[in-house]
């Protein structure tokens, strides 16, 4: 897999989760409904919908940034991002029996895909032989103009 493919994947993914995240903030039972049904016209549920909306739309920005600067600046975004759809999908999973019938299975699905895509992208973008490490250049002491 070539550098610019996961770079283009990632950049899918990052405007996907901008728009998520926007769609959380404007119209968050929109996002809800499908993952916890009619619990989702609850103030509290619209509330919580929001903030996650904040979640995504602040790793999807912060992810487009990095990804403008260098792979490197990337990878922390992306991994984060990984992080957070992996812990939507275990609670997703442990919460599975009491979720809607018909949808529980796209939502797992979608947040375990999430999870792993954001992990196949670092790893992609991590890996093409460039040490990301950051090194200062060396300090050296200025000769005095005699």
């Amino acid at each position: 897999m070539t550098s610019s493919v996961p770079r283009r994947l990632a950049r899918l993914v990052a405007l996907g989760r901008v728009g998520i995240g926007c769609t959380a903030l404007i119209a968050p039972t929109l996002m809800t409904r499908p993952w916890i049904g009619d619990a989702a016209e609850s103030v509290d549920a619209r509330l919580l919908a929001r903030t996650m909306g904040g979640r995504d739309l602040a790793l999807g920005l912060g992810s487009l940034r990095a990804l403008g600067i260098e792979d490197a600046e990337a990878l922390p975004w992306i991994a984060l991002a990984g992080m957070a759809d992996a812990v939507d999908a275990t609670v997703t999973l442990v919460a599975f029996r009491r979720l809607p019938r018909l949808t529980r299975w796209v939502i797992l699905a979608s947040t375990v895909g999430a999870a792993v895509a954001s992990l196949q992208m670092a790893l992609a973008l991590g890996l093409d032989g460039t040490d990301h490490r950051r090194v200062d250049p060396p300090v050296t002491k200025a000769m005095p103009l005699d």
